[in-house]
C-alpha cells in the first residue's frame, strides 16, 4: 500500500499519539518533569550564550565543544515529533 508523505506522517503521529496514551500516570509525569528540566536547561543556556562576548573563548576548543553539543541536541531533538529544531535554523 503506498502512502503519501502527508499521510505517512499522520500516521506516524498517530501511533505516537497511541503510544504515549498508553503509558500509565507515573510514566507521563517522569516525561513531563524531564521535558520541564531540558526546559529549564536550554533557558539557562540561552541566558548564558546571550552574556557571552567572543574574547570570552580564548580557548577555541571550548566554544567548538559548545556548537558540536548544540547540534547534537538540536539533531536529537528533530527527531522527535512535532519538532521544528532543525528546519527553523537561519541559513548562512
Amino acid at each position: 500500500m503506498f502512502l503519501w508523505p502527508s499521510q505517512a506522517c499522520s500516521a506516524r503521529v498517530s501511533y505516537m499519539s497511541d503510544e504515549f496514551d498508553g503509558l500509565d500516570a507515573m510514566e507521563k509525569a517522569s516525561i513531563g518533569a524531564t521535558l520541564n528540566r531540558c526546559r529549564a536547561l536550554a533557558a539557562k543556556i540561552g541566558n548564558e550564550l546571550r552574556n557571552k562576548r567572543p574574547e570570552h573563548f580564548v580557548d577555541k576548543l571550548s566554544l567548538a565543544d559548545v556548537h558540536a553539543s548544540l547540534e547534537r541536541a538540536a539533531d536529537v531533538l528533530s527527531t522527535v515529533k512535532g519538532s521544528r529544531a532543525r528546519g527553523s535554523q537561519r541559513h548562512r
